[in-house]
Parts: structure tokens; sequence; C-alpha cells
């Protein structure tokens, strides 16, 4: 698995964490005044995070169930200081187009504008230029990411926080895959990153996730965020009903203390030595299969990555016999046992595209494996070398007759009710096996369901995956 999963490689770490678990599992993390384990838990897990990401005394936080949380809780904190400070009207939130979709999710949630920026086609890197271009009496949060997931690219930390801090604006730095791991990171030249954490005196909220390359169990993540006052907007009250006052720091009431437990004991267990030397072996590897994908004919590394993450595309300056669809190269892969990511093309603000890439997380246990994973990689390119991208257009053609056309032609998400949509999936072949039609199911290869992502209008394609993903877990007719 290069993605999803960050597996430290240390079977003792793992059962050091399940140990954790079993002990807290009557627990409820909701009231650490009953339960004062969780209180101390949580309190020696951000102490060390504070210390990892350079915080001073001021910075304080909690551990939340998951990046999406903590990205959430960093908008809505946003949002209420911005309504505290005079805001009026809908506040608006700018990020890099790369910024992870939480923050779509946010806007969504708590009614916010998000002004997304377009970065750079082939290397994913965005200027500070025009987000600090786009700040205004009505901006209440600016995001970037440390890296950003897609292409892994560092935003421009220092450059956009000097222009919010002048302004008054609050900066969210989004660490939550790098938060464990940069600290620990070198260039590939072996100098080291530029500041993207409290050192830059214009961050406001950092979002690390203990459940990546804090090799915790998910879900868990830290929200740190830069003075008393701001952190305390962060939580909700009331007295006002007739049972027992409830005050949450999160979005959750009750909730496990395991996950908390488990990050617990693999920071006292692992220490700031301990990440190091994993986020070494996590270099080491990244580096190895860069250069390997970087060697194989008709594939090409996008941008200068930065952290434990490839995103590979085809490369376009060799002749099309030669070249490498990601998407294909992927599937390939996946037949020979491993997951690799795929990532759809997407049509930025400006206009320019992004292209369609293939997304690897490299965790610790990599290392060991990557002779392995070399063999896939080279076997499975040669398999598909030459082989064109899945054409949208034959992909729509391929569909019953009409339903093509109404698709493209922007058939609007809102007809679609549950029974129409499943019936668009059943067309599109993502129903069921014959002998099971009651549920949805994905292709055995992914290159032609990307294809139609891409090819369908956004809302059509979002409607229709939440059906696909709601009738996956739906109970089966009895």
């Amino acid at each position: 698995m290069l993605s999803y999963v960050y597996d430290s490689g240390l079977a003792e770490v793992d059962e050091l964490a399940a140990q954790a678990m079993r002990l807290v599992q009557p627990v409820n993390g909701l009231d650490p005044t009953t339960f004062t384990s969780v209180a101390v838990m949580e309190r020696e897990v951000l102490g060390f995070a504070r210390e990892l990401l350079h915080g001073a005394d001021d910075v304080l936080g909690s551990v939340t169930s998951g990046g999406t949380e903590s990205c959430l809780l960093a908008v809505k904190t946003a949002r209420d200081v911005w309504r505290a400070a005079g805001g009026t009207g809908r506040a608006r939130m700018v990020a890099p187009v790369t910024v992870h979709a939480a923050f779509q999710k946010a806007a969504h949630y708590f009614d916010v504008e998000l002004e997304l920026i377009s970065v750079h086609p082939e290397t994913g890197v965005v200027d500070a230029a025009p987000i600090v271009d786009r700040l205004g009496p009505d901006v209440a949060l600016v995001v970037v990411s440390a890296p950003g997931y897609p292409l892994a690219a560092l935003d421009p930390v220092e450059e956009v926080a000097a222009a919010c801090a002048a302004e008054g604006i609050a900066c969210h730095v989004d660490a939550c895959i790098g938060g464990w791991i940069l600290p620990f990171w070198r260039a590939a030249d072996g100098s080291p990153l530029p500041l993207w954490d409290f050192r830059v005196p214009g961050v406001t909220s950092i979002s690390a996730d203990l459940h990546k390359f804090g090799y915790a169990p998910k879900g868990a993540s830290v929200l740190l965020q830069r003075g008393r006052d701001r952190q305390r907007m962060q939580y909700f009250a009331t007295t006002g009903w007739p049972g027992y006052p409830v005050v949450n720091p999160t979005m959750l009431g009750s909730k496990s203390a395991g996950a908390l437990a488990a990050s617990w004991a693999i920071v006292q267990a692992l220490g700031a030595r301990g990440f190091a030397e994993l986020a070494e072996s996590c270099r080491r590897a990244t580096r190895a299969l860069a250069d390997i994908v970087g060697d194989i004919d008709g594939l090409r590394i996008v941008g200068d990555p930065v952290g434990p993450l490839l995103a590979v595309a085809t490369d376009e300056s060799v002749p099309a016999e030669r070249r490498v669809d990601p998407h294909h190269w992927a599937d390939r892969a996946g037949h020979r046992g491993w997951h690799l990511q795929l990532q759809p093309g997407l049509v930025q603000p400006d206009g320019t595209r992004l292209p369609h890439t293939t997304h690897l997380t490299i965790t610790p246990v990599t290392e060991e494996r990557v002779d392995e994973l070399e063999a896939a990689l080279r076997a499975s390119a040669d398999e598909v070398r030459g082989v064109p991208r899945v054409d949208p257009a034959a992909v729509l053609g391929a569909l019953p007759p009409g339903l093509a056309e109404g698709l493209a032609g922007g058939q609007a998400a809102g007809q679609l009710d549950a029974e129409s949509a499943w019936g668009v999936l059943q067309a599109i072949g993502l129903a069921g096996a014959s002998e099971d039609t009651s549920g949805a199911r994905l292709p055995d290869d992914l290159a032609p369901f990307l294809a139609l992502i891409e090819a369908l209008p956004r809302p059509l394609t979002e409607r229709l995956l939440i059906e696909l993903l709601a009738r996956i877990v739906e109970p089966t007719e009895s």
C-alpha cells in the first residue's frame, strides 16, 4: 500500500499501540475531569508536538479524530475570530488549488467562501504573489500546505504568512501529512527546508496527523493554535439544557481514548530520536524510488517533491510510442499486488490544466521492499508503454445511446435521486457483478473510471461518487 497506510515497520510499536488501546477501552474521552488520564496523555502529546513544531508557550491545542477534524476546527476558529473582530457577511478563505479537500468540506460546513489559487501546472508550486493579491478585510483565513498531498509541493509559507501578519489575517499551515516527518527532513542536496512551522511569526495554526507519520492507529491528529484566546474560540460550550454541562474542544462529544492512548505510548517509546530514524528510512526509500521512476522511460516525477511523497506523470518530452500513462501503469502495478493511488487531472481557475498523476506515499516499511517494488514498477511500465491514456470521449461513447449525451451535456446532478443515480452507475458498469446486482463495485482497472471523472461535470461526478460509496456499504436485500 503506497497510500492510506503509514507503517513504521516496527512490530513492537504496533503491539504497544494495541496494548494502550485495550487499556483505555472503557474510557470516554468526552470528560477529562472524570477520566484524568485523558488529560495527562493529551497534555503530553501536545507538549511533544509543540516542541517538534517550534511553538512557544503560547501555542496550545487539541488532539482530534484526524486531519479532517483538525482542518475543520482551524477554519471554524478563524471564522469565529474574524466575526468577533467585527467581520460581517460571508468570510472568505484563500488557498492553493492543491490544498486538501478537507478545506472544501470546511467551507461547505461553515458557509465560508473558498477562493482557490492556481499552481504551476508542471511543478505544483504556488507563487505567493497571487495569494497575497487576494487578501482583504473579508479574508478570515489563508491556508498553505507543508507539503500539499497531491503533488508534494511545499508552499511558500514564510512569504504568505508575513503578508497575512501585516494584514492581521490568520494563516494556517496544513501539515497533516508532513508535520511529524518534515522536522527531520532534508532537501535532496542535504540542505534544510525553508521554514514552515511556528518559527514563522505569521503562522497562527498548524494541523499534523498522528496517524500518518506519527504511526498511530486512526484516527488521531493534533491542531495547534498560537494564542490562548484564539485557541479558546475553537471550543463549544453550553449549559442551556437540563443535563450535564457540555464543553467540547473538538467536534465530537463522546469519543474513544484509544487512538490518543496509542499516540501517547508511541511518542513515549520513540521520542524525537526514534521519529528521526524512521524519517531517515523514508528519505532513503523516497530518494531510491524517485531515481527508479526517473529512470523509467516515459514517466516523470512532478516538480521537486518535499517529504515522502511522489506524484508521477507521463513524460511528454519523449515520443508517443515511449510514453507511459500513469493510470495504466498504476492499474498494472495493482494487478501485481501493489496499490498506487490514481489522481485525476484538473482544470485550474486560471484555465491551465494539472496533469493526471499517480501518487505514492513512502513509509519506513517501504525501504525493505524497494527491490520488489522496482521490479513491479518497471514491468508494469513495459506492459503499457505506448498505450495512450484513456480517451474520455471514448468512455462516454461506449455508454448506452442517449445517456452519454445527457451526462456530457451537464445533466443536472440535482435531478438525480438515489434510484436515478444508481441507474447511471449500472449503465457505466459500476453495479454489482451479475450474481450480485444489489451493491456497487469498482472496476478492476481504474483508468477508465478516472477518465470518466475528468470528462463529466464536477457536480455530476460528485453526485455519482456519493451514490457509489453509499451503495457499497448498504445492506443487501434479504
